[in-house]
């Protein structure tokens, strides 16, 4: 009974055709891993990307500091900090000369911002002045965290900058998401503490 159903079951000629057939193998391969390579090859270029802004970041947020903290009545490379006193265009520069380490990104979805730290002989912590670019909130307060409680030296001052970027990837967040890339950095002031806007770090 088998055999004579297995006799009955014929192929189609157009399908047993296919059955034998090689010719375009390779095209469907093609076909069907080349999604999967294009998808692959966009993702590292988006965090390849990612990976150098994120460094100019942290290059910025290091210029920020260090231009700060050199400012003073004896620097005669720092542009002018006579007094110690940083001037609202002088803090401009410094934004200015810092922006442009993000070349050839844009830096329009930056946010920066520069703050004195005041710990007094108590270990109180204040933050007498705070400069902002991008549309960043100065820092009003200030609390180390227990990786920084090595810095919070009473009766001293400290530079710090923190640098935000929205970085939106080049292929599309569809691969690689929306990131904020942020990063920050303390500096002692080179000779003394330096005031900006007429406002003292004490």
């Amino acid at each position: 009974m088998m055999r004579a159903l297995t006799r009955k079951i014929r192929v189609p000629a157009v399908f047993a055709r296919l059955i034998g057939e090689t010719r375009g193998v390779s095209a469907v391969e093609s076909a069907l891993v080349a999604p999967l390579m294009i998808t692959l090859y966009l993702g590292c270029v988006g965090i390849s990307d990612g990976v150098a802004v994120d460094r100019k970041v942290s290059l910025i947020a290091g210029a920020l500091a260090n231009l700060t903290a050199s400012c003073s009545d004896s620097n005669t490379n720092s542009g002018g900090c006579p007094g110690n006193a940083i001037s609202t265009s002088e803090m401009s520069n410094i934004f200015a000369a810092s922006t442009a380490i993000m070349t050839p990104y844009s830096s329009a979805p930056m946010k920066m911002t520069i703050s004195c730290i005041a710990i007094d002989s108590n270990g109180t912590v204040t933050v007498p002045w705070s400069a902002t670019s991008g549309g960043a909130t100065a820092l009003t307060t200030f609390t180390f965290s227990s990786s920084e409680a090595a810095l919070k030296v009473n009766s001293s001052q400290l530079i710090y900058a923190t640098v935000s970027y929205d970085y939106t990837p080049i292929v599309g967040t569809s691969i690689v998401p929306q990131l904020t890339l942020s990063d920050h950095m303390f500096m002692s002031p080179r000779v003394s503490t330096p005031s900006y806007n007429s406002v003292p770090c004490t």
